[in-house]
């Protein structure tokens, strides 16, 4: 479990196809400090620990489940990934729950920048079956984006904005995502359990 706040960024240093896997070796400034099997999340994607190198870099693997919902496919040799350890039971919720486990895609489609901040437009294909269930956005709510937790603003029907300071763009790959660019999105968990939870009370 994590909190969507990010760490720090990754760097993905080689791309392996393994079957229908891709084995990712990334690079960051933490790596001493990981354990074989310690979950990670990766653009907001929870992925284990499989192997340290010794030289600031380890690997993980995505299976085509994990490709399929997320944007870890689309990426390159040097692109940069958002990291995040999971929560620590003693310390502070600064974020919201976010548990690693992305539902779909999303597209930037605007990016406005402000005076100190920029506003994020994103939109993802809407499944009405899965909308009932509580993945969908609300005004106000929580959503985490590449695995960083956003507040929620103008909240339409398959879309929703951001605003982002100066410290996230600059601290995360924020930065790098540009109108077409594909992010990873995990609606609230709290959302989808009362939605669960109704369906009883019809």
């Amino acid at each position: 479990m994590f909190s969507g706040i990010v760490e720090g960024t990754g760097r993905v240093v080689r791309i392996e196809r393994e079957g229908d896997n891709i084995n990712f070796r990334i690079a960051c400034d933490f790596c001493d400090e990981l354990k074989i099997d310690q979950s990670v999340s990766h653009n907001g994607v929870c992925l284990t620990v499989v192997k340290l190198h010794g030289d600031g870099t380890y690997t993980v693997t995505a299976v085509q489940e994990t490709l399929d919902r997320s944007n870890l496919g689309f990426l390159a040799e040097g692109d940069e990934v958002n990291l995040e350890r999971s929560m620590m039971m003693n310390g502070r919720l600064d974020g919201h729950i976010v548990q690693g486990h992305v539902d779909q895609r999303a597209v930037c489609t605007r990016v406005t920048e402000l005076d100190g901040s920029w506003n994020f437009k994103f939109e993802y294909e809407l499944d009405p079956a899965m909308a009932r269930k509580g993945y969908v956005t609300v005004e106000k709510g929580s959503v985490a984006v590449n695995g960083v937790s956003l507040t929620v603003c103008n909240s339409g029907t398959n879309s929703f904005e951001v605003a982002i300071i100066p410290y996230t763009y600059e601290h995360t790959n924020f930065h790098a995502i540009k109108e077409g660019t594909a992010v990873n999105i995990e609606f609230d968990i709290i959302g989808k359990y009362l939605a669960k939870m109704m369906e009883f009370n019809r």
